[in-house]
């Protein structure tokens, strides 16, 4: 896709992967309106107010988008929580749906609210954000995992129902990425953010755009179960069930 001249809103980037993928479309020569629910933390780029959890909230960000960027041709959700769980507590459904009601459903309804603008376009590209964990699982957070599996699904899904529209679909599948200084101190194998962004706009900038963009870092999170890695990943994985009370 061309990265340059475009017009971009980023749902959930005044923070993270999203901020940092805001500032090199910016970089890059495009408009950028980052949304979320503090946009104070946006700094000096553009920004709408948005909870992907209200429905409500998700139009008004569109009216107000579009009435000062008609020209919006690129879409990118990526609003989303990480929340460990104790499947053994049934107290746990909270954070079940509030992971749900974010990183699902929050997807679904921000495309909803852009899709038919794109189509009447005739042009465009929506990016979705999955994760490694939707291929392989983090038994810490499995909810997390499923919701982001879901996102994987329901991209190849939107993209083939958009086919032939002049709308393309993008997955961003990003590993684990050190946003904070204490992220690379809880796991050292987490990719740096400027690293990670490097990667990510080479591969955005490719043409035609792939369908998954996957960094070197996510790969053996994406064909595990091709290389036969799969299960010994997930139990190596699951060693982080010890931190939960009472393990």
């Amino acid at each position: 896709m061309e990265i340059t001249n475009r017009t971009v809103l980023i749902v959930g980037g005044t923070s993270g992967i999203g901020l940092g993928l805001a500032r090199r479309f910016a970089a890059a020569g495009s408009t950028v309106v980052v949304g979320g629910r503090d946009i104070a933390k946006a700094g000096d780029l553009p920004a709408v107010e948005i909870d992907v959890t209200d429905p409500d909230s998700v139009l008004r960000a569109r009216d107000s988008v579009l009435a000062g960027h008609p020209g919006l041709d690129v879409v990118v959700t990526m609003s989303g929580v990480m929340l460990t769980e104790d499947l053994r507590d049934p107290a746990h459904i909270t954070a079940a749906e509030t992971t749900i009601a974010t990183n699902l459903l929050g997807t679904i309804r921000v495309i909803d609210a852009f899709t038919p603008h794109l189509i009447a376009r005739g042009a465009g590209t929506v990016i979705t954000v999955s994760s490694g964990i939707a291929f392989l699982p983090f038994p810490l957070m499995p909810t997390y995992g499923a919701s982001k599996a879901a996102v994987h699904a329901y991209s190849e899904s939107l993209r083939a129902q958009l086919d032939g529209t002049g709308v393309e679909v993008a997955e961003l599948v990003p590993p684990a990425v050190a946003t904070v200084p204490e992220a690379k101190r809880m796991n050292p194998n987490a990719l740096d953010l400027d690293a990670f962004l490097d990667e990510v706009m080479a591969l955005l900038a490719e043409n035609p755009t792939p369908g998954e963009i996957l960094v070197q870092g996510v790969l053996q999170h994406r064909w595990a179960e091709r290389e036969g890695t799969y299960g010994d990943l997930v139990a190596r994985r699951s060693q982080a069930l010890a931190n939960l009370p009472g393990r």
